[in-house]
C-alpha cells in the first residue's frame, strides 16, 4: 500500500557557479528531463565519482543527482547542532526546500514528489554531508571556528535527498506538494510530523 504526505515549497534555487556549492534563490523554475534549467547539476548523464565506486572514475552514467532537496525543519536542526542562528538552504547548494516534512531525509528511494504544474521528482538517495557546504557556512560565520569540520556530523541524516525528473513542468515557491511512497515509511514520517507540530504548539 501507498500513502500521501504533503508539504510546501519554501525555496526554489539553482546553482549557477560550478566553483561553489552555494545556490541562488529564484521564484520559479522550468524543469526538463535534464533537471532544473540553468542549474549546474542538470544533464541526462554525469561522470562517475567517489559516490559510485563500482564504476571507474569518469565513466559516463545516468544522472540521478539532478536535484537536491532539503527540509526547513532539518536546516533548523543543523543550525542548532552547530550552535548557529540559522543555516540557509542556499548555503547547502539546494534546489528545493520544503516546510512540513521534518524528516525529509528519511524518505526512501523511489518516493515520488508531485507538484501542481506537472513536475514529478523521484528520490534517488540520501545526500551524504561533506565539508564543502560546511566551508560555505564557515564563510557566513567567520568568527565561529571549525564549522566546516563540524558540519558532516551535524548534518548526518538531515542533509536532504538527491533525485531526478520523471515528469517535466514548472516549480514555484509556495507550491503545495504531494509525496507518494511506501506506507510503512510515510506513516512513521507522518507520526513524527504530528509529534513535532504538537510539541511546537505546546
Amino acid at each position: 500500500m501507498k500513502k500521501k504526505l504533503t508539504g510546501t515549497v519554501t525555496h526554489v534555487m539553482i546553482g549557477r557557479d560550478k566553483y561553489t556549492p552555494e545556490s541562488s534563490r529564484i521564484p520559479r523554475v522550468q524543469v526538463t528531463f535534464e533537471g532544473f534549467v540553468g542549474d549546474q547539476h542538470a544533464g541526462l548523464t554525469r561522470l562517475s565519482d567517489v559516490r559510485v565506486p563500482h564504476y571507474p572514475p569518469g565513466a559516463v552514467i545516468r544522472n540521478t543527482r539532478q536535484v537536491s532537496l532539503l527540509s526547513i525543519e532539518e536546516m533548523a536542526d543543523i543550525a542548532t547542532a552547530l550552535q548557529l542562528p540559522e543555516v540557509l538552504p542556499e548555503w547547502l547548494g539546494g534546489n528545493l526546500a520544503f516546510q512540513g516534512i521534518p524528516h525529509l531525509t528519511m524518505l526512501p528511494p523511489a518516493t515520488r514528489i508531485f507538484f501542481p504544474d506537472d513536475t514529478v521528482l523521484v528520490v534517488d538517495a540520501e545526500n551524504m554531508p561533506c565539508v564543502g557546504p560546511g566551508k560555505v557556512i564557515q564563510g557566513h560565520y567567520p568568527n565561529k571556528p571549525k564549522l566546516a569540520q563540524a558540519f558532516p556530523k551535524a548534518a548526518l541524516h538531515k542533509r536532504g535527498l538527491v533525485g531526478w525528473v520523471e515528469r517535466m513542468g514548472y516549480i514555484n515557491e509556495g507550491d503545495e506538494v504531494a509525496i507518494l511512497g511506501q506506507l510503512n515509511c510515510l506513516t512513521s514520517l507522518l507520526s513524527n510530523a504530528i509529534v513535532a507540530s504538537v510539541s511546537k504548539g505546546a
